[in-house]
């Protein structure tokens, strides 16, 4: 027994152990985010019931079944109490989504299994999706155009998608005109705006120059009216359709089509088309914009940030980590002041993200934007451009978190390679610098990218810091777009991480969000994981490509 413990292959096998309870752990967590995200998109069963509560008369009860719990009945409110005898006992009971907020003030109750009778799921219960408001939960009556009845009962399906795709393409191009064409013409009015008022400040606005571009603004308002003109159309086209809508009170409804993303009746649904749905749902959850608070609509300007500010803080980080470890492995003398820098490096790696994030604030917007603000742009005055928190301010301030990785991972590259490849380079003729250059950099090129590997790895997912530099709940344009200079690195941007947060914490509609935050988590998750197998990708070509120099 002595022997096998000095051995070691005891501490092998606690490694592997251990090794294994922590992927055990990962794949838990990602089966946990998937089975509870994932979810979110499946066009479940609509019941119809009748709800007996003690006291109350019979009701009729139109949702979906989001959830079920086992609870004893001393959590139950206390006028469900008392038609217990035993406090301990278990009862069962759902969290059912009503819907039709606008009608009952919240979407969601809880009822229990013994409260509800005369349970079924006629083939004609319709969900519709809608804009504003969240679902709506009924009987489709008739459809009407100009507030006249064009179609009653079951010949309404017949027309009603056909006008629902006319209202999509109606809606799609509002939302072109408000965008691209119509915030394109607001664009460069403000660059004319500001155009003149830097000659005014600097006194070189002559009367020819102020006339051009007066005569340049006054086409860009022509264009305005006119685009202005057209989404008046649309917008009259588009309200001309509605629905009547018999909910389970048994009121009548009138739903404008224009406010519809869709209408499903999920219990004549076969498994087949509901498939089709969801990944419609699916696609639609990660290419459109978000709704409702972010309970409702997709996270794609939430992904594009969250990517654009990985990729920013990538090419910030790299050249500064680099730099860094080159000097103090290849050009510092040792000797305390450069065990200082290390121990400052390594120290830095250990200071909390929100402290990154306040110096951020401090030092980036408020001290250097301000500054780059009153050298560059007092025309703006006192609209700040880059004295407020953008996306590169951001960017540069999860550089300064995720420096000591790059620098610790690049040097201990440029450490395991031999110095025999050093000497031989000299040897040849090669300057210093030449050597780091076409030598030692190419070869330490993997444990590069090791580092930032991991630096994407920490900065995809930070939060803190950049609720102070940059990030908002929701963005009206993207950082990236076809207005020069197209990149707009002093625009906020919004974030996957933040959006989880908002959406968990600060939604109004605890119940709506729940698998919201479950599937945008997992949608992170896979973001980074894609991010990191790019720069797996690229690593591994690499490390073939100067294999045979990492063999001398």
């Amino acid at each position: 027994m002595n022997v096998w413990l000095r051995s070691g292959e005891p501490w092998v096998w606690m490694a592997a152990a251990a090794v294994a309870a922590c992927l055990l752990m990962v794949f838990g967590l990602l089966l946990l985010l998937a089975v509870q995200g994932l979810g979110f998109f499946w066009s479940a069963n609509v019941l119809q019931a009748v709800l007996t509560e003690p006291g109350q008369a019979p009701k009729l009860l139109i949702g979906e079944i989001h959830s079920q719990e086992t609870v004893p009945v001393s959590r139950l409110p206390a006028q469900l109490q008392a038609q217990f005898s035993d406090p301990r006992q278990p009862v069962v009971r759902y969290l059912i989504k009503t819907g039709n907020r606008e009608r009952y003030g919240l979407d969601f109750c809880w009822v229990l299994q013994a409260h509800l009778q005369q349970i079924q799921y006629p083939p004609t219960l319709a969900v519709l999706e809608r804009q504003e408001w969240g679902n709506a939960y009924g009987y489709i009556e008739a459809l009407q155009e100009q507030g006249a009845v064009i179609a009653e009962g079951a010949a309404v399906w017949a027309q009603l998608e056909p006008r629902l795709q006319r209202i999509r393409e109606v809606r799609h191009n509002i939302k072109q005109i408000e965008k691209n064409d119509l915030g394109h013409v607001n664009y460069v009015l403000e660059q004319l705006r500001l155009r003149e008022r830097k000659l005014m400040l600097q006194g070189r606005l002559t009367a020819a120059k102020a006339a051009e571009l007066h005569a340049r603004a006054a086409a860009q308002k022509a264009v305005s009216r006119q685009l202005q003109a057209r989404l008046a159309v649309l917008y009259q086209d588009s309200r001309s359709d509605s629905l009547l809508l018999r909910d389970m009170r048994g009121d009548l409804l009138n739903i404008p089509l224009a406010n519809l993303v869709q209408v499903t009746q999920p219990n004549s649904l076969s498994l087949w088309q509901k498939l089709q749905l969801y990944g419609t749902r699916l696609w639609q959850f990660v290419s459109s914009d978000p709704r409702e608070a972010n309970t409702e609509g997709g996270v794609f300007p939430a992904i594009f940030g969250t990517v654009m500010m990985v990729l920013l803080m990538s090419f910030i980080v790299t050249p500064l980590g680099v730099v860094a470890a080159v000097y103090l492995q290849e050009y510092a003398q040792p000797g305390w002041w450069t065990q200082l820098i290390r121990i400052s490096v390594n120290n830095l790696a250990g200071v909390p993200s929100i402290v990154y994030g306040v110096f951020g604030l401090g030092f980036f917007v408020y001290f250097l934007g301000s500054n780059l603000d009153a050298l560059f742009f007092p025309e703006a005055a006192p609209a700040p451009v880059f004295g407020a928190p953008g996306i590169l301010w951001a960017s540069l301030t999860l550089a300064l978190l995720t420096l000591p990785v790059v620098i610790v991972a690049t040097e201990e590259g440029l450490a395991r390679i031999p110095r025999s490849v050093r000497e031989g380079s000299f040897a040849l003729g090669a300057t210093q610098f030449e050597t780091l250059r076409y030598t030692l950099l190419p070869m330490a090129s993997p444990a590069i990218m090791t580092g930032l590997i991991l630096a994407i790895a920490r900065a995809a997912g930070e939060v803190a810091p950049l609720m102070l530099v940059g990030v908002v709940k929701l963005a009206p344009s993207l950082v990236l777009d076809s207005n020069p200079p197209f990149l707009h690195l002093e625009r906020k941007f919004m974030h996957l991480g933040f959006h989880i947060y908002d959406v968990g914490l600060q939604s109004p509609n605890v119940e709506a969000a729940r698998s919201l935050v479950y599937v945008t988590a997992l949608l992170l998750v896979l973001v980074i994981l894609v991010l990191n197998l790019t720069a797996f990708w690229i690593r591994a070509r690499l490390s073939e490509r100067y294999k045979a120099l990492e063999t001398l």
